[in-house]
């Protein structure tokens, strides 16, 4: 049996002929200036640590770099920069092959989302969009818009993944080669499915009352 993270569906009506289905591993919170709060607290410790780690590999430029240009523009940037006191000492001690890979590992770790969301939305009359958030904070998620002209069925098919077998929600599309799946990265259960299922076809054919 599959076990993995755990994952909340999330479903948003904000007119009687539209619909949204949010698939998220992201916990949700009881109170949503809680949860606002937290998401700023996180996002403002990763811009500060991402900082202090491009302001700690400016010093240490600095130090090795003989070029006069260069070393006035390094020194004039760490000027700029708050904690200076803090940083050059840090950058001192520290060896390069040392920092190189730990700024690396913090930025990319400051980068990188900690959860997984995939989003249907269903516009009557209009068609349907999926959505997949990107794996890193600051970019676009990844989207597929199909016209309901093109929108033959919307079913739950079932496959084998390793030694067990998995539903999915796939959109069949006229002429096309391929189903579009819903939810590709996540895969949900099959309740979450079948909520989904119903929800979008009520909604695509016959509106929500």
């Amino acid at each position: 049996m599959f076990s993995g993270p755990m994952q909340y569906l999330e479903v948003y009506l904000p007119s009687p002929t539209t619909v949204s289905f949010t698939v998220t591993t992201r916990r949700p919170q009881s109170s949503k200036l809680r949860f606002r709060v937290g998401t700023l607290l996180r996002h403002a410790f990763r811009m500060v640590l991402v900082y202090f780690v491009l302001a700690v590999n400016i010093a240490k430029a600095r130090d090795i770099v003989s070029l006069g240009t260069v070393q006035h523009y390094l020194n004039t940037c760490l000027k700029l920069s708050p904690g200076t006191s803090l940083i050059e000492p840090f950058a001192q001690r520290i060896e390069w092959w040392i920092l190189a890979p730990l700024s690396l590992i913090v930025v990319y770790l400051c980068l990188r989302r900690d959860y997984v969301e995939e989003s249907l939305l269903v516009l009557q009359g209009l068609g349907i969009q999926t959505s997949t958030s990107s794996g890193y904070f600051f970019t676009a998620p990844t989207t597929t818009f199909i016209p309901t002209a093109q929108i033959q069925d919307i079913v739950i098919h079932e496959a084998f993944k390793g030694l067990g077998v998995r539903f999915y929600l796939a959109v069949i599309v006229e002429g096309g080669t391929e189903v579009v799946v819903v939810f590709p990265t996540l895969l949900p259960r099959r309740e979450i499915l079948e909520e989904v299922w119903r929800g979008a076809r009520k909604c695509l054919y016959s509106g929500i009352h």
